[in-house]
């Protein structure tokens, strides 16, 4: 199977049509010269990220290409996705219009495999926007605004503010671009493979994953990944293992047993192309894992008290010249930490990021990675670097500078908060509203004077940040700060999906707002699907999983011949608390059900707090 799989690999394969070739002759000529691809999808981004499948064979596409091209829709049904409030049952049906200005992808099903041509049985995947009762209401569309939104009103800035430029001529600016990239971190396992957390954490806190030579099939899978992305041309820059996992055995049946995280990282592009080539990478790794006998997940906290997955985002913008110079907007040439535009977007980020957050986090698995203690972020403050000579290498905050003098080009941003699931289209619009919101205050203001606002201490007066908040830390937070000096300087992080969710009532979601680039339907419809799911995964999903685990503990409990009849007797009274009801008792499980049923998101959102507080209380008594 392997070998086969290589074979294709290197076969007479299409794997990308560039947007500057998209064109009806080069498709009419593509599909009738290459019969493997069979079949055209339409790929919309619903607003939790889904991406659609809308499989039409490539005859049916070839015969009314010329409907697809004028931009005439293919309807689907609106309801089956995530647009909740927007394309409801009674008027579900949503029209997807092709998108001719990026790069389209052909997916091979290499266990399909066309007996006439020999080769593997290809969809040429076609990124699409979804429009409702004429407006747009996807992902990619709302990304498209923004984009648009960021480059006219940072042109205009320019215009109106032409010594920010250096010694560029604004009359030489052809163009802003914003060029973006993305880590992909996943954990890979072989089937049934039994998790014991005690090998896991030990491996974590001794570093024996990190950077370590991967073997056997996972060597194999990861190299085959590296290979295919090539043919995609995503240009990979490496992969490698992360921190979690533990070391890969084989039985003495020859089977082998992994647990083990990876990391893959590959070259920017502009901020579109890259949310859509996560698309195509997530489906490469999934899929070669899997002709190999491996099961990923891309999911931010799969195991508890280990590391989770994250996909930090980078984030520049570039000028490009007439003359097709790019120049970094970012960057200082008088070797400042970075530019006025720099400091308003990083400015921005911060002083918003509450409006950032929703989009960023919207699930319990994605805020439950987000804990003290496994490199993730938990606060809003960043990084400059300890001096402008040295650069940012803390891991402790939410976002850093990376700069490098000798290379002009790499100075950007890197956040990490994100998460292979989250999705990356509405948190890079979300990112570019607060960004245009900085960069306004910023870009008349001296370089010097930027930076000190943003050094400024808790409770110093500001003209744009907030006066009891701190941005800026150079030090490990959680070894500076106890946790209630960090909620005091850098603001309470929230805790459930609920409390996230609640920042889109702030008054700061205006900005996302502005040229109706997320409308209100879009904001309503996003909130109202993350809150439907928050209360699905509670009552379907961690009640049960709840239950189960401390039924199991009490029961392995009793044949533990050293324990104590105290500490059974408060187990109980903690089982009593969270699941027994009587005629004057009610259970935390009963409550959370009634609230459940109510759709009181708010007690639901307390109780699963109190809940999960006194689980862990459960567990260090088991511990004892």
């Amino acid at each position: 199977m392997y070998f086969k799989f290589l074979k294709f690999m290197v076969k007479d394969l299409v794997y990308i049509i560039k947007k500057n070739d998209i064109s009806k002759n080069f498709l009419k000529h593509l599909l009738t010269n290459h019969s493997e691809i069979k079949f055209v999808s339409l790929v919309g981004i619903d607003l939790n990220g889904n991406d659609t499948d809308e499989k039409i064979p490539s005859n049916i596409f070839l015969d009314d290409i010329d409907m697809f091209f004028d931009g005439c829709a293919v309807q689907t049904d609106g309801s089956s996705v995530v647009l909740t409030g927007i394309a409801t049952l009674n008027d579900a049906k949503v029209d997807m219009v092709i998108d001719k200005n990026c790069n389209w992808f052909v997916d091979y099903n290499f266990d399909n495999i066309d007996k006439t041509t020999g080769k593997p049985i290809g969809t040429l995947r076609i990124p699409s926007f979804l429009i409702h009762n004429g407006k747009y209401i996807d992902s990619r569309s709302t990304l498209n605004r923004s984009i648009n939104f960021l480059k006219d009103n940072l042109l205009s800035f320019l215009k109106n503010n032409p010594t920010c430029l250096n010694k560029i001529n604004y009359k030489d600016i052809d163009d802003i671009v914003i060029n973006t990239a993305t880590e992909l971190e996943f954990w890979v396992k072989t089937p049934e493979e039994s998790i014991n957390i005690e090998d896991l954490t030990t491996s974590q806190e001794l570093h024996e994953q990190y950077w370590n030579m991967t073997k056997g099939i996972v060597r194999t899978a990861l190299e085959n990944s590296l290979i295919m992305m090539e043919k995609y041309e995503l240009y990979p820059e490496m992969g490698h293992k992360e921190v979690g996992g533990i070391k890969s055995k084989i039985d003495s049946k020859g089977n082998y047993h992994i647990l083990e995280q990876l990391e893959l990282d590959w070259k920017y592009s502009t901020a579109l192309q890259t949310c859509d080539n996560v698309l195509i990478v997530k489906s490469i790794i999934k899929e070669t894992f899997k002709r190999h006998g491996l099961d990923v997940t891309f999911s931010a906290k799969p195991i508890e008290k280990v590391a989770g997955n994250g996909a930090h985002l980078h984030f520049s913008i570039f000028a490009k010249l007439k003359n097709d110079k790019m120049i970094n907007l970012f960057h200082n040439e008088e070797n400042e930490f970075m530019s006025s535009i720099g400091y308003g977007a990083f400015m921005g980020i911060l002083k918003n990021y509450e409006v950032i957050s929703p989009f960023v986090s919207n699930s319990i698995d994605s805020l439950k990675r987000l804990e003290p203690g496994f490199e993730a972020p938990v606060c809003t403050v960043a990084s400059l670097g300890i001096s402008k000579e040295v650069p940012s290498r803390n891991r402790s905050i939410l976002i850093a500078l990376i700069r490098d003098t000798e290379n002009p080009k790499s100075t950007r941003f890197e956040l990490r908060s994100p998460n292979p699931k989250t999705n990356l289209y509405l948190t890079l619009a979300a990112i570019n509203m607060c960004v245009v919101d900085g960069i306004n205050y910023s870009i008349d203001k001296d370089e010097k004077a930027l930076l000190k606002e943003f050094s400024k201490n808790y409770g110093d007066d500001s003209s744009y940040l907030e006066k009891y908040r701190m941005y800026r830390s150079e030090d490990n937070i959680f070894e500076k700060y106890s946790s209630d000096e960090r909620d005091k300087y850098f603001g309470k992080s929230p805790k459930t999906v609920y409390e996230n969710m609640v920042f889109l009532n702030d008054s700061k979601c205006s900005i996302l707002l502005k040229n109706n680039v997320f409308t209100t339907s879009i904001i309503n419809s996003f909130k109202l699907s993350s809150l439907d799911r928050y209360l699905m995964e509670i009552e379907h999903r961690l009640l049960p999983k709840y239950k189960n685990e401390i039924n199991d503990l009490i029961e392995n409990f009793k044949y533990n011949t050293k324990a104590s009849s105290l500490t059974y007797f408060m187990l109980n009274e903690l089982h009593f608390k969270l699941f027994s009801s009587t005629f004057d008792h009610l259970s935390l499980y009963s409550k959370m059900k009634d609230f459940i049923k109510n759709k009181d998101f708010e007690n639901i959102s307390n109780l699963h707090i109190e809940i999960e507080q006194t689980i862990d209380t459960f567990k260090k008594i088991i511990s004892i």
